[in-house]
């Protein structure tokens, strides 16, 4: 069973988490082309073995737009992003645009997909699944549309399907970085101000939205490590930050 570290990060601007994310992600890459120049030597690699994180955060307002994204998908200039306190951030996953913000749950596992499975369509469908699972366990029927990254509710029916969760990763190496936001009591205002993920034809929702009442944010977050755990059958090590 893999161990993995879990850190709670939080409230954090998403810059920072960023470039914590990128820490742990560099170092990992590190140890992988240190493991492999000792292979092509015929060495007996002797250094550190790479190290598997799960980052929680929550993010003040803002606006991130994947590498292979559309700026056009983010539908206010400069001045309304002040108006509406939120930032803008291009940054190094796929996928298009997207929003996080309070009362959403961000989920960064950094993994050494080479300890799994090297499989980053697979480890989609297990993020996926995780999010599945854990909105089952509070009465909320969710699936997956085909060609479409994410969790969506009504997944059956493409006039009333609504995303709940979005996914966007960055993998090198076998490492990855990035995760998923899982809206749980979002101020879904916000996503009016994008084309979320560059899709123009589906609504945005949150489980509050769904159930009517505020949800438990711990609650929430206990039952998505506890389907994660399961579904990679991997152990979290709970590291303070």
């Amino acid at each position: 069973m893999r161990k993995v570290n879990f850190q709670e990060l939080g409230t954090m601007p998403y810059q920072e988490a960023w470039d914590y994310q990128e820490k742990l992600f560099g170092e990992n890459v590190a140890i992988k082309l240190a493991k492999r120049k000792a292979e092509v030597a015929g060495e007996v690699y002797g250094g550190p073995d790479t190290t598997d994180y799960l980052l929680y955060v929550e993010h003040p307002h803002v606006y991130t737009l994947g590498k292979s994204g559309h700026l056009e998908n983010l539908l206010v200039d400069e001045q309304d992003l002040k108006d509406i306190d939120a930032t803008f951030v291009p940054i190094n996953r796929g996928g298009d645009i997207t929003y996080h913000g309070y009362g959403q749950l961000v989920a960064y596992p950094i993994f050494d997909l080479e300890y799994y499975f090297t499989d980053i369509h697979k480890f989609l469908r297990y993020l996926e699944e995780a999010i599945i699972l854990t909105l089952k366990d509070f009465d909320i029927q969710s699936g997956r549309i085909d060609g479409l990254t994410g969790v969506w509710l009504d997944y059956d029916d493409s006039d009333r399907a609504r995303k709940i969760c979005a996914m966007g990763i960055r993998c090198s190496r076998w490492i990855t970085m990035h995760g998923l936001a899982l809206n749980v009591n979002t101020d879904l205002s916000y996503f009016g101000h994008i084309v979320p993920c560059g899709i123009d034809d589906k609504a945005v929702t949150s489980m509050q939205a769904e159930l009517g009442h505020e949800v438990s944010m711990d609650a929430v977050k206990e039952r998505v490590k506890y389907h994660m755990a399961q579904l990679f059958s991997i152990a979290f090590a709970e590291v303070v930050v």
